[in-house]
């Protein structure tokens, strides 16, 4: 016997590895990390180490879309 379909909307599920990459302020801005922080960093300066710390706002409107699409249910 085939099953009975509920009624409603399709439940969104979150794309992963964007939720981990990306994180939204508290006024909807979408911020990210920065790359190459893993390793080869003993040579560089202890600012320029620091610097790597800060998260920084994502410019290109086409991919704050993306994200936005990928990740419906991410949270401040």
């Amino acid at each position: 016997m085939p099953r009975k379909q509920k009624d409603g909307k399709i439940k969104l599920k979150t794309h992963k590895a964007t939720s981990k990459r990306f994180r939204l302020t508290g006024s909807g801005k979408v911020v990210r990390t920065k790359g190459g922080k893993a390793h080869l960093r003993r040579k560089s300066a202890d600012r320029v180490k620091a610097l790597f710390a800060e998260m920084v706002p994502v410019k290109g409107r086409k991919i704050i879309k993306r994200v936005r699409r990928l990740a419906p249910n991410m949270k401040p």
